[in-house]
């Protein structure tokens, strides 16, 4: 019994999916994810400070700079990764992200070692994660693919 060829789809799929918002919303998006992240960084580094404590001005001063910091930094990163090597842009954000991370364990009174460690673990996980992304979505003269 005969049955019929399918169909041969000449339509080209689109090469990305549509962006459904605006240039401006991703103007505001641009600063208001660092800030946003940094405020919520900076309270955790201060809870973790505080180990259950009383609130002290010392203490909210060390949130509001550590949320700075981190804003900042992470801006940075945003700005001086994507212009980087599939493999530097990897490491950067793999340094940013252990050493948040190891501040953030340094703030428990933890012992160095171990907040040393731990940032080690997160940076070389993010390293690996990154890395494999980036790698797969790069062609073999490391422009992105799009």
């Amino acid at each position: 019994m005969a049955h019929a060829a399918p169909p041969v789809r000449t339509a080209a799929r689109p090469a990305r999916t549509p962006d459904i918002f605006s240039a401006q919303t991703h103007r505001i998006a641009r600063w208001a994810v660092p800030v946003a992240l940094g405020l919520v960084y900076g309270y955790w580094v201060a809870a973790n400070n505080r180990d259950g404590g009383p609130i002290t001005g010392w203490n909210v001063l060390l949130g509001f700079v550590s949320a700075i910091m981190f804003a900042v930094l992470w801006r940075g990163v945003m700005a001086l990764a994507p212009r980087m090597m599939r493999e530097l842009h990897a490491v950067l954000w793999a340094v940013f992200s252990g050493c948040a991370f190891g501040f953030l364990i340094a703030q428990t009174y933890a012992s160095l070692l171990q907040s040393v460690w731990l940032g080690l673990v997160i940076g070389a996980t993010t390293f690996a994660v990154l890395f494999y992304r980036y790698y797969t979505h790069e062609d073999a003269e490391g422009h992105r693919i799009r």
